[in-house]
């Protein structure tokens, strides 16, 4: 997955993630559990929402997205705010860094994009592989609850100032796979006007999965939170997050 199109609306249409709170949580967590990281790798930045926000608290940054227009957008927020991020056109697979880091997170379900388990199971060693002995991997994932309950045959419709992106979600099939299509339009007052489109998938894992591939990864759980990241995950939690760290 690319996001080819959708980078250009991204962070228009993702208005109402609140990053300072949502880092905030992962500062804390890693606190928590450990100590606040150096140098971090933000996997899968995007157009590196978090990896703002973690410079901004004084940590170094690595940005990691398989997408050249993400990560076009990142590099325009980021060094115009004056901060000078490391950024790799990379999928997690194929991740292959210049040196360890002492941190590394993976938000918004990016996780749930990896819809192969070799593949998912080859990220997990790839981030192990170039995470210091000791240090954490905190990630979210969407849970099996949000795909067979919330997702699963639903459409549903985000606007902005100027463009409405219309999200359909095909039925959840057995393996929890839900098959998506964005597609945009300008916002006028009398219609709308087809831009582009985008398809893409996205895999709910069960906690068994992950924690046997983690495992193989050399990580071990340490802690499965809900999205607060507070308390243990409830049954209609739609997102979690895993607190791992690398034995």
């Amino acid at each position: 997955m690319s996001y080819s199109n959708f980078a250009a609306f991204y962070d228009k249409l993702q208005s109402d993630v609140d990053y300072a709170a949502r880092a905030n949580v992962l500062l804390n967590l890693f606190k928590k559990y450990d100590r606040l990281p150096t140098l971090l790798l933000d996997m899968a930045c995007g157009t590196g929402g978090f990896s703002e926000q973690f410079l901004k608290s004084g940590i170094d940054v690595i940005g990691v997205d398989p997408s050249p227009e993400m990560l076009s957008v990142a590099q325009e927020k980021l060094y115009i705010n004056g901060n000078l991020p490391l950024l790799l056109c990379q999928s997690a697979a194929a991740l292959d860094l210049y040196g360890t880091v002492d941190g590394a997170i993976c938000c918004l379900d990016s996780i749930n994009h990896i819809t192969d388990e070799k593949e998912l199971l080859e990220s997990f060693k790839r981030i192990s592989l170039f995470l210091e002995e000791g240090r954490l991997f905190i990630f979210d994932v969407n849970t099996e609850y949000k795909h067979k309950e919330v997702l699963s045959g639903n459409t549903y419709e985000a606007e902005a100032d100027d463009v409405i992106c219309i999200w359909n979600n095909s039925l959840c099939d057995k393996n929890g796979v839900v098959e998506i299509t964005l597609e945009f339009y300008n916002k006028t007052p009398t219609e709308k006007d087809f831009i582009c489109s985008e398809q893409f998938s996205e895999r709910a894992y069960s906690d068994k999965s992950l924690t046997k591939m983690l495992k193989k990864a050399g990580l071990e759980v340490l802690a499965r939170l809900g999205e607060a990241g507070e308390d243990e995950p409830k049954e209609t939690e739609q997102r979690i997050i895993y607190v791992t760290r690398k034995i």
